[in-house]
């Protein structure tokens, strides 16, 4: 191919519903490859540490079965990563059956769909810590050790465009992937195609959360990107969206920490020479990204372990006297917390969260300190005994009404209630792995399953 064009309809498949409009409008133009991202790290660690999706059945099967009537009608491949928000084996599992019900409820004709797996189990991770591999921490995390591997429930690799580039070039007209690099389902068929690494993965970077490269900001609306040998031209699909350089920059330096470099494994995408032109009103020419090789391929581990129950309580302070000193309030009621069940960290972790001051980026806010007129607090207390959890909970919360703060002469308005109930929230997880690990070869911690789907059944290929 002299140039491919790439239609993606939403950065985040089935977080909330994508807009069904714009996209049918890309569809108009004729794409080669349909392709979205169904997971992020940015919900935390318990969906992957519970193997759970937290997006909705309901959205999930909406956004799936628009690409998959559009792919099938255009006779394009259609790719997705992550599968189910964090691209476990159950998540692959649950796109295939989706993608084989929708099949049959809309009498599709036979398509071949390529299921790829990126689940690597805490025991091989083991094994291959015993034999000598460096698990490398990214991000100042320190290398992972056995005492890590034991704290991890459930670990991902997260596949560069080869797992994909394989499936691609066995005939797959759907694709259903593990985790993934999200730029690296877009750069596949573009290295198929011939095209180089540097505009591939650049082309990926770009585009993987769709609309959000254009401007004004809407999300979940579909793009367009013309690749040709070394500039991508993208364009927005949604009549009051444009795709600017400004916009399309900024997009590329969108959850770095390099902002002019994109990691996959294998190496990096360097954008530091990258130029953006507009080309018309509602389109962006960019190019100049090089691509450095790694000489030892590192794929990246996720893994997350589960560190105990959770329950919540809601506070609320008007009272301006306590609000000033409400850091010596909390001191107070942490402070009994200890006498009762001692320092925390050990069996137990309990977090208030004040809303109103820093709650969102707590000490990495860069503003200085307010003084609101009232604030929010939600106490977290987690223990691995549900009980003890909610009733550190409890205390935890209702000591703020009795803090012993100088000057206070009554006993009412400290603080109130949104209700006198503890709240039961989902079990508390950590990022156990943030980690590379050298491999031999990229596909080697992936595995492949081939389905022949009709009207009928989803027959798995000999």
């Amino acid at each position: 191919m002299t140039s491919v064009k790439i239609l993606c309809p939403t950065g985040h498949l089935a977080f909330t519903p994508m807009e069904k409009d714009s996209f049918m409008r890309g569809c108009e133009l004729k794409p080669d490859f349909i392709i979205a991202d169904a997971g992020s790290c940015d919900m935390g660690p318990r969906p992957l540490g519970a193997d759970q999706h937290v997006s909705l059945a309901e959205w999930q099967r909406h956004d799936l079965e628009i690409m998959l009537q559009q792919s099938r009608r255009l006779g394009v491949p259609m790719i997705v990563g992550s599968a189910s928000d964090t691209g476990t084996d159950r998540g692959v599992d649950q796109f295939v059956g989706m993608i084989a019900d929708i099949a049959r409820q809309h009498r599709l004709k036979p398509f071949k769909l390529a299921a790829i797996y990126s689940e690597v189990p805490v025991s091989e991770l083991k094994q291959r810590l015993g034999s000598g591999a460096r698990i490398e921490g990214l991000d100042g995390r320190a290398d992972a050790d056995l005492a890590t591997l034991e704290r991890t429930d459930r670990a991902v690799a997260v596949m560069n465009a080869d797992p994909v580039r394989k499936a691609l070039r066995q005939g797959a007209d759907v694709v259903i992937a593990g985790r993934s690099s999200d730029c690296a389902i877009f750069a596949a068929p573009l290295l198929n195609a011939g095209l180089s690494p540097a505009i591939a993965y650049y082309t990926g970077k770009l585009m993987e959360c769709a609309s959000f490269c254009a401007e004004p900001f809407m999300g979940k609306e579909s793009i367009l990107g013309r690749v040709e040998a070394d500039a991508v031209s993208i364009a927005a699909m949604h009549p009051g969206q444009r795709c600017t350089p400004a916009s399309l920059a900024s997009h590329a330096m969108y959850e770095r920490t390099n902002p002019f470099r994109e990691y996959v494994a294998g190496g990096y995408v360097d954008m530091t020479d990258c130029v953006y032109a507009q080309t018309d009103p509602k389109t962006t020419r960019a190019s100049g990204a090089r691509f450095v090789a790694d000489p030892v391929c590192k794929v990246k581990i996720e893994g997350a372990g589960l560190v105990g129950q959770r329950r919540l309580a809601i506070v609320g302070i008007r009272d301006p006297y306590t609000i000033g000193l409400i850091d010596k309030a909390i001191q107070w009621a942490r402070g009994k917390l200890e006498e009762r069940f001692g320092p925390p960290g050990q069996t137990y972790q309990v977090f208030y969260h004040l809303y109103g001051r820093n709650a969102v980026m707590e000490s990495l806010d860069p503003k200085p300190q307010l003084q609101p007129h009232e604030l929010g607090i939600v106490v977290e207390a987690i223990h691995k005994d549900a009980k003890k959890a909610a009733e550190l909970c409890a205390l935890g919360a209702r000591n703020l009404f009795y803090a012993r703060l100088p000057e206070v002469k009554g006993t009412a308005g400290t603080a109130a209630l949104m209700s006198d109930e503890i709240l039961v929230g989902e079990p508390g997880y950590e990022w156990t792995l943030n980690h590379t690990l050298p491999v031999a070869d990229p596909l080697e911690l992936f595995r492949f399953r081939t389905f022949n789907v009709d009207a009928q059944a989803c027959r798995e290929a000999a």
